[in-house]
């Protein structure tokens, strides 16, 4: 039996973060799709690491658990990595909010349930989150703490309310957020901390698929005028996740650290203010 590091999406970030955290450990490397799994899988084989898999669809209850399930049979489940989503050009509004909301609502619970004393999970959330209008103390309540086979019923999330994928995606994103904050105090109780990251532009496939998408301009105007000038890579990411599942990160937890390039700051107080 060894310690675990659960990988949930199979993409550039996940295992960016996951290099950083998982020598000598066991990684369940899980993804809705098959070729993508087993595609990551291969590349952290090479470099070493040891990799089980599974196929996971993060807004079926059953499949998470499923999947935590496995994990434990490897020992005990010290890291989660929870990188998987959709984004706005990727799938409709109903989507979004079952993958992204949903989804990860379901994670921090199940997980919530068997991470190790001393284990340390991330949600990779997204800088949309963070530019999405005031809510009210009371829809910032619901979102956090509504019991989640009732979250997808809250009034806010209703088709009347949701006017497309990007605001569907905004309040996914503003609700990982809240929830991550009102798990770290379950999450404490079992000794384990959880903490979020919302990335700006990480130059991954989900990128270049907004890049070329209906909202392409408007990214890469976020690129030319944030105040670093570029956008990410995947390990950048890496270098926070590792931070925030390490000793190093001890102290924090219920946090969620917003690594844009300095989109949000441009879009509140800069060129990318909206006029």
């Amino acid at each position: 039996m060894s310690d675990v590091v659960v990988v949930i999406g199979a993409g550039s970030i996940g295992q960016a973060i996951a290099r950083r955290v998982s020598s000598g450990k066991k990684v369940v490397l899980a993804d809705v799709s098959e070729v993508n799994v087993r595609a990551a899988a291969a590349v952290l084989l090479d470099a070493g690491f040891d990799v089980g898999t599974s196929i996971v669809d993060v807004s079926s209850r059953s499949s998470v658990a499923a999947l935590a399930e496995l994990a434990t049979g490897f020992g005990d489940v010290t890291g989660l990595i929870h990188a998987a989503g959709v984004s706005p050009s990727q799938a409709s509004p109903a989507t979004i909010l079952a993958v992204d909301l949903y989804g990860t609502a379901l994670v921090l619970e199940e997980f919530g349930k068997v991470m190790a004393r001393g284990g340390a999970g991330v949600v990779i959330s997204s800088q949309s989150g963070h530019r999405l209008g005031a809510l009210s103390e009371e829809q910032n309540a619901a979102l956090a703490t509504t019991p989640t086979e009732d979250l997808l019923a809250l009034p806010l999330l209703q088709p009347d309310r949701i006017t497309d994928s990007l605001h569907a995606y905004q309040l996914a994103k503003r609700a990982n957020s809240l929830r991550v904050m009102a798990a770290a105090v379950r999450w404490g109780e079992r000794g384990a901390r959880i903490n979020a990251i919302s990335p700006g532009i990480i130059l991954t496939p989900l990128a270049r698929d907004e890049l070329s998408g209906p909202r392409g301009e408007g990214y890469r105007r976020m690129i030319e005028l944030c105040p670093i000038g570029r956008g990410a890579t995947p390990d950048e990411v890496g270098v926070v996740g590792a931070l925030l599942l390490g000793s190093d990160g001890a102290f924090i937890t219920g946090s969620d650290f917003l690594l844009d390039g300095g989109v949000t700051a441009s879009y509140f107080y800069g060129e990318l203010a909206p006029r």
